[in-house]
């Protein structure tokens, strides 16, 4: 005879489970929406990792990083990364917004 194993399943959002604040859940939404701005960019312009990486300055293991939304890359360093390819501020606030 099986035994009957108690499946209990508790749901809960990515933000309770790491015990965010809401402040920091709009900082990870935005950071998110750049990294995938940024992936989209690069593939609009018909660049590789590695041509935006010698673009930028930088090694083809950080865009990957960058794309990923990687807790070791900055906002700061994902906007340059758009203004390089072109983008302007305008450019950035509708992605912000959307």
């Amino acid at each position: 005879m099986k035994q009957e194993q108690d499946e209990r399943v508790i749901k809960t959002s990515v933000g309770e489970f790491l015990d965010l604040s809401p402040v920091d859940m709009q900082i990870i939404d935005l950071k998110v929406m750049l990294a995938l701005k940024l992936k989209q960019a690069r593939q609009e312009h018909v660049m590789t990792q590695t041509e935006l990486a010698t673009l930028l300055g930088t090694g083809q293991s950080r865009v990957a990083k960058m794309e990923a939304a990687n807790h070791s890359v900055s906002m700061d360093l994902l906007i340059h990364s758009l203004f390089s390819l072109g983008y302007t501020t305008r450019d950035i606030g509708q992605v912000l917004m959307n």
